[in-house]
Formats: structure tokens, C-alpha cells, sequence
């Protein structure tokens, strides 16, 4: 087989397999660090506590670690205070001319913006550790044991160091990767977390088989959910990969004695240009309303009803999901994106979309296809987002307020209304990372082995990754 003889090859390339395999190795060594257990917690009660507060921000930090927050591991903080960093500095590139220069210094500048990231890195670690540590000793089990053994501040400074050095680490790790090894190193460490789960999930719905959990159509619906996993993930590659091509002709001009320019070319839009930034941004801002619940129910009814309508699968909760990830995918496009700048660019270079004038017009031409495609990428995210919670949550439409909720509880079936109680592997958020991390993988091995004048995975065309 085709895929098989590019595995083959793969290993019959000393750089590249010296590659594969160092980041393999890297990744174990970060996995064998996720059974190290942070010292004086008790982590039963801990995993007892993250499972009763899985819609909030403790949830949100245990998906991006890999599960590693659920064990409280060395490594519990994960990869997220990085990706935060990495974001913060991001959006600093607007209200400071500093760093918006070092962004366009080139190789030179991205080394600075990079040392700065690790230095707001080791700081939000420093916070999050204290905030977290500071939680632990305030909340009680179910049963009012502590789940902290010794509480005190010897406690706290031995939570910063510990979770802010495992962060620390995974960094490094991530960014040897990159360097020296195949893919993106810190997008391989999410990749590596999220997928560990993995058996569980094959266990679990082995189970409810061999339980015969939806009676007599257990079988059939064990295949109708396999189906729908696979047609979901088809659809994500299909999207990620879109793009709509904008046709430039540049101008021919004459340097010296040589004539440039002439050819025609193309600017590629995608249609999810804001990737998983923004169900990221739209799912830390949601559990906000759960944390608050979690801690301040018992003295407050109110957050306990505001925590209440704000649980996956409510109807406040979707409107508001779906309304926030399409805002965040305009909002990170307008801030990555500069149509103006890039008229002017083509402009300058004697660059221009055939049948639009160069300048103004060309800007919001460009303005114009891009709000579309933004539009339509906000909707593909919420609707691969909202599948899976739908499956595991169900619709609860019968929660509405009045007759339209008790129409509902009446009428509509219960596994539309309460979900169908599998562990859809997996999540939207963690499906779409999964998915493009994959796809940019296999594109990078797919490059070298083209490079090296070797068959890839693909026979005609070339692979194409989220990048293009």
C-alpha cells in the first residue's frame, strides 16, 4: 500500500527519521512527567473536584494539560500559560509600535518577541500556581475533607515552583521540538494530552456494546456514532483546508537589464483563518459564569441559577457560544489581518486584482470576500463545536422558560433533550486541534519526503495544510 511505503520511507531518511523519533521521545518524556504527582495534594479528591466542576475554568485548564490538571501532575498547568503569553503579546502588537517593529525585524525580531513570551509565561505560571493553590486550600470534598494535606503558605511557594517549573519544562520541550524535531512542538504537546485519552474513550463505548446500553439498537446506533465521528473529522480537514484564491497579475518592470514581474499569482484566503483561537476564547470566557458558581452557590442563590442556565447544552449557553465564537473569529482576523496594508504592498510592487483598481478599491475588495469567509468560518466552528456537546449534553430546550419549555419536555424525545450519554471523543474544541495538528504534521513529513524526491501519503496534488 501507498501509505505504507510512505511510512517506509519515512525511516529510510536518516534526518528525517532521526526527527520523527526525537520528537517521539520528547513526547513520552511528557508523558511520563503527567504521573508525577504535585507533593502534599490529595489527588482522589482532586479528581473528585475537577469532575464536579467540568464547565468551569478548572475544566477549561484540564482539557488543554492533557488530563494532567485531573491527576495534578507536575505538569497540571499544561501548555496553556504559554498559550495565553503567546496571545497577550499577539494582541500588544497593536498598542505598542515597539513590538509591532520587532514583528517586522524578521528573524531577529520574532527571537525577542519569543524571550519575551517565555518571561510572561514564567509570570502568568507564577500567578495561576498561587490562584490555584490559594483554591485548593479554600474548597473542600464532598464530605468537607481537605484536599490539601498541610495548608499554609510552605504549601502555596511549593505549588508555584513546582507547577511554574513543569511549565517551564514543557516549553523547552515544545521548543526543541519545533527546532529539532517534525511539527509544532507546542501543538504536538496539546496534541499528545488530548489524545491520550484516547483508549478510555474506546473502552467506554466498548462497554455500553457490551452492556447493550440503547437496548435492542445499541448496535445500530454504535455505528451511526462512528460514522458521525468520521464524517465530522472528514469535514474538518475538508474546511481547514479551504481557500479562496484571489487572482493578482503583477506588472512587468525593468531593473537594470533584466525584466521582472509579469506572472500571475494568487492571494489564499482561508475560510477558518482564526483557527481554535476562538472557541478557546469563547470557552474561557463561558466557564468564568461556572467558577463563580462553584464557589459561591451555597452563599448566593444566584450564581447557582446563573451556573445553572450557563451548563453545556442550555440554550443561554449555545446562543451565547455560538454568538462569541463568530465575534472572536472577526475580532482575531481584524487583528492578524490588514487589507489596507496589503493593497498597499501589492501596490507598491506593481501588484493588482485584475478588474479592480489598485489602492482603496482593491482594500475592500479583499475586506469584502474576507468578511464572508469569516462569517462562514465562525459558523463551521460553532456548529463542530456544538455536535459533540449536543451528544454529550443534549439540547435542553425543555429548560426554556414557560410553555415553550414544557412544550418541549412533552413532545420532544428525551435523547434529543438530555443527550445520549457517550463520551464523543472527542470535544469540539479538542476534535478541531486534534484534526489541525495532524494535518500540519503530516504535511511537514510530506514536504521532506517530496524534498528528497520521495512519494508522499498523497498521489497527485500535495497535501495541504491549514497554513496552505
Amino acid at each position: 500500500m501507498k501509505l505504507l511505503e510512505a511510512f517506509r520511507n519515512i525511516f529510510r531518511i536518516p534526518d528525517l527519521r532521526n526527527r520523527v523519533l526525537f520528537t517521539l521521545a520528547l513526547l513520552a518524556v511528557y508523558r511520563i512527567g503527567a504521573f508525577i504527582p504535585t507533593p502534599g495534594i490529595n489527588t482522589k479528591l482532586i479528581e473528585d473536584f475537577i469532575e464536579r466542576s467540568g464547565g468551569s475554568v478548572f475544566g477549561f485548564i484540564d482539557l488543554f494539560s492533557g488530563g494532567n490538571f485531573r491527576r495534578f501532575s507536575v505538569f497540571a498547568l499544561g501548555i496553556m500559560p504559554y498559550i495565553t503569553a503567546s496571545i497577550i503579546l499577539q494582541l500588544m502588537t497593536i498598542l505598542f509600535p515597539y513590538l509591532e517593529r520587532l514583528q517586522k525585524e524578521g528573524e531577529l525580531g520574532r527571537r525577542k518577541i519569543t524571550q519575551y513570551t517565555r518571561y510572561l509565561t514564567i509570570v502568568l505560571s507564577c500567578i495561576q500556581s498561587a490562584s490555584i493553590a490559594l483554591t485548593l486550600m479554600k474548597t473542600g470534598g464532598p464530605e468537607g475533607q481537605s484536599l490539601v494535606y498541610n495548608p499554609g503558605v510552605s504549601f502555596i511557594l511549593m505549588t508555584m515552583l513546582t507547577l511554574t517549573t513543569g511549565t517551564a519544562f514543557i516549553m523547552w520541550l515544545g521548543e526543541q521540538i519545533s527546532e529539532r524535531g517534525i511539527g509544532n512542538g507546542m501543538s504536538l504537546i496539546i496534541f499528545a494530552g488530548i489524545v491520550a485519552g484516547l483508549p478510555h474513550a474506546m473502552k467506554d463505548l466498548f462497554d455500553k456494546f457490551a452492556d447493550r446500553t440503547w437496548g435492542q439498537f445499541t448496535g445500530l446506533a454504535m455505528i451511526l456514532l462512528v460514522v458521525l465521528m468520521v464524517g465530522i473529522i472528514g469535514f474538518i480537514v475538508f474546511v481547514e483546508g479551504g481557500q479562496r484564491r484571489i487572482p493578482v497579475q503583477y506588472a512587468k518592470r525593468v531593473v537594470g537589464r533584466k525584466v521582472m514581474g509579469g506572472q500571475m499569482t494568487y492571494l489564499p484566503l482561508r475560510v477558518n483563518a482564526g483557527g481554535v483561537i476562538p472557541p478557546i476564547f469563547a470557552s474561557s470566557l463561558l466557564a468564568l459564569p461556572q467558577t463563580a458558581a462553584l464557589f459561591f452557590e451555597k452563599k448566593y442563590l444566584f450564581f447557582r441559577d446563573f451556573g445553572e442556565q450557563m451548563k453545556w447544552g442550555m440554550p443561554w449557553y449555545t446562543l451565547l457560544y455560538v454568538t462569541m465564537i463568530i465575534f472572536f473569529a472577526f475580532f482575531y482576523v481584524g487583528i492578524v489581518f490588514n487589507p489596507t496594508e496589503l493593497a498597499d504592498n501589492m501596490r507598491k510592487y506593481g501588484g493588482f486584482i485584475p478588474g479592480i483598481r489598485p489602492g482603496r478599491n482593491t482594500s475592500e475588495h479583499i475586506n469584502r470576500i474576507l468578511t464572508r469567509l469569516t462569517f462562514v468560518g465562525g459558523c463551521y466552528l460553532a456548529l463542530v463545536c456544538l455536535i459533540p456537546e449536543w451528544m454529550i449534553a443534549g439540547i435542553k430546550l425543555h429548560k426554556l422558560w414557560g410553555p415553550v419549555g414544557a412544550w418541549f419536555d412533552a413532545y420532544a424525545p428525551r435523547w434529543l433533550l438530555e443527550g445520549l450519554g457517550v463520551t464523543f471523543y472527542f470535544g469540539g474544541t479538542s476534535l478541531l486541534i486534534v484534526v489541525g495538528v495532524a494535518m500540519d504534521t503530516v504535511q511537514q513529513i510530506e514536504a521532506q519526503l517530496v524534498m528528497r524526491h520521495y512519494e508522499g501519503f498523497v498521489k497527485k496534488g500535495r497535501l495541504r495544510s491549514r497554513r496552505g
